[in-house]
């Protein structure tokens, strides 16, 4: 606020210059730092219209106290003046100093397909999927995926997503993949909306692509015992059924639907004691519903076998109330 006041009001540029500079000087910048200080300083002097002097500042600052903030203001700055080339280095040198950063790599691409580089765009993409550790992958994935959708590059799309299945079965990703499926095929269609048997067909074929995806997830989520993610599959399936009118695949997809029912369990507490019971919903799937009598069987089975070791101490019971009868009799 002090530098503020004696640039804008005291309209002292050389004083303002000074107690910037001390500022930076007193902060233990190996220990801590501002990014706001030196962006604040770097402004200053590009409102004086000492460009090189911004740029060292922000270029030391980035040298000795490396901030997300400082390579996000210094790029923006070289954006704004058009220098493509610095805006390059810049993100090599952000992206050395944080390659787990997403937020980065997207922003590095992206900026290069604005300028119609699409090889390089891609090639950024591939470098920053290829990085063994990622904070937020899922963002980079879909940013990945949309760039690609929006090029009209459906190929390229799916072999993306079967990368990304290789990595990763989550439910989300083959919910994703259904929907593209359908979607992509009717883009590549590009029907006439007023023809409607060719909407019909184009339909159908659409549908019968997302079938192909949403049977390879449910097979993969019975078999894994994913009961959960299983549902949400079944769930996606019927209401892409329903919307795109498809009767006999929305009867297919109810017949596998589960039901839902509330059992409990006991909880176990971390000493391995038991802590009580829970609540919780399960399902149960056609398939074990069908194996449901051999189980009725085993359980009847069970409790016939229970029965039977308690029918011994029943007689010793008898036996001994009947002699205390004949006693009282006496």
């Amino acid at each position: 606020k002090y530098a503020i006041f004696e640039e804008l009001t005291a309209k002292d540029v050389t004083r303002a210059r000074q107690v910037l500079t001390e500022c930076r000087r007193i902060v233990p910048h190996d220990s801590f730092t501002f990014a706001k200080l030196w962006v604040h300083s770097a402004h200053f002097e590009v409102r004086q219209g000492q460009l090189d002097a911004a740029r060292k500042l922000l270029g030391y600052a980035i040298g000795r106290c490396p901030k997300d903030k400082l390579f996000k203001s210094y790029i923006q700055l070289e954006l704004q003046l058009g220098e493509v080339p610095r805006c390059r280095n810049l993100y090599n040198k952000y992206l050395q100093w944080s390659p787990a950063n997403c937020a980065a790599w997207i922003a590095f691409a992206e900026l290069e397909a604005s300028l119609g580089e699409l090889e390089r765009c891609r090639a950024i993409y591939e470098l920053a999927i290829g990085q063994p550790s990622l904070d937020m992958p899922e963002t980079l994935w879909k940013s990945y995926i949309d760039f690609e959708i929006s090029q009209g590059e459906y190929e390229r799309t799916r072999a993306l997503y079967r990368n990304l299945l290789d990595r990763t079965k989550h439910v989300k990703v083959w919910l994703s993949l259904a929907s593209f499926e359908r979607d992509s095929i009717l883009m590549e269609a590009a029907v006439d909306e007023t023809d409607e048997q060719a909407v019909r067909d184009a339909t159908e074929v659409a549908v019968r692509a997302a079938v192909r995806i949403f049977e390879e997830a449910e097979k993969h989520f019975k078999e894994t015992g994913q009961k959960d993610e299983r549902v949400l599959v079944l769930e996606a399936w019927l209401a892409m059924a329903n919307e795109a009118g498809a009767a006999d695949v929305a009867d297919s997809v109810s017949s596998r639907m589960p039901k839902r029912v509330k059992r409990k369990r006991q909880i176990v507490a971390d000493d391995g004691e038991a802590a009580g019971w829970e609540e919780y919903y399960d399902y149960i799937f056609p398939e074990d519903e069908a194996k449901a009598p051999s189980l009725k069987i085993l359980e009847m089975a069970h409790k016939w076998k229970k029965q039977k070791t308690k029918e011994p101490e029943h007689a010793i019971d008898d036996i001994s109330s009947g002699a205390d009868i004949d006693r009282n009799d006496e």
